[in-house]
C-alpha cells in the first residue's frame, strides 16, 4: 500500500450524499467519470474483485 500512488481527498466531495460513497472517493476507490457514472480505480477494482471472490466461494458452498 505504500509504494501505491492513490490520490485521496481530505474533504468531502460536494455531490456525495450517502456515507459510503463519500468513503469510496475519500480513499481513492472510485472516481466520478461522468455525471452519476463512476469508475473503479487500480485499488478499488481490486477489493471488488477480493469482495466477488468471497462471496462466490460462500454460494458455491452452499450450493447455489
Amino acid at each position: 500500500m505504500s509504494t501505491l500512488f492513490v490520490r485521496t481527498l481530505r474533504e468531502d466531495p460536494a455531490d456525495a450524499e450517502i456515507p459510503s460513497h463519500r468513503l469510496l472517493v475519500r480513499a481513492g476507490y472510485i472516481r466520478r467519470a461522468a455525471a452519476g457514472g463512476y469508475t473503479w480505480l487500480p485499488l478499488g477494482y481490486r477489493v471488488y474483485r477480493n469482495v466477488e471472490r468471497v462471496v462466490r466461494e460462500e454460494m458455491d458452498r452452499m450450493g447455489a
